[in-house]
């Protein structure tokens, strides 16, 4: 079994006791200190799986800033103009969509920083992240995109990442 950091320990407690008081939203005290042994406990199972290096990156206030505003302004308005453009194929009798699997390089090398956008990619419809791959050092994913305008490369990336992979570039340097 691999050594698990202290810091990683600590940072999966903070997240985890964190998402126990939203979900519960109870302030007795019973449930606070019931929240917390379970989340230490999870926090001493899980945490050699969810942080791998730099525990407390988001205690740095510009990362922490950077992630917010790419949450609610950048991912946001991606999300509705990606909702706008499904809703006119829909209602426009479908005549508009040209389904297909795309591969688009990725230059993220951060393995956090990678699944953030295939989750983002996935959460705008019309796209869906199928695959990651890594062939000769550059890293690949497979999209399933409603409308391929593009066949895979450079452009069909450009097209479906928008400004995505700049800004989660910015978080996960």
């Amino acid at each position: 079994m691999p050594k698990t950091k202290f810091s990683a320990v600590i940072a999966t407690f903070i997240c985890c006791y964190a998402a126990w008081i939203l979900l519960t939203w109870s302030f007795a005290l019973e449930e606070l200190i019931c929240g917390a042994v379970i989340c230490l406990a999870v926090a001493l199972f899980t945490s050699r799986f969810f942080i791998h290096d730099k525990a407390f990156w988001l205690a740095n206030p510009v990362k922490a800033l950077a992630l917010f505003f790419y949450c609610l302004v950048i991912f946001l308005w991606e999300l509705i103009k990606a909702n706008w453009d499904v809703a006119k194929r829909c209602y426009g009798g479908c005549k508009n969509v040209n389904p297909g699997i795309v591969k688009v390089p990725v230059d993220l090398r951060s393995e956090y920083g990678q699944a953030m956008l295939a989750n983002s990619i996935t959460l705008t419809p019309g796209t869906m992240t199928l695959d990651i791959t890594e062939e000769k050092g550059q890293t690949y994913y497979y999209i399933h995109w409603i409308d391929v305008t593009a066949p895979s490369g450079k452009e069909a990336g450009d097209a479906i990442k928008g400004t995505l992979e700049k800004w989660i570039g910015r978080i996960f340097k």
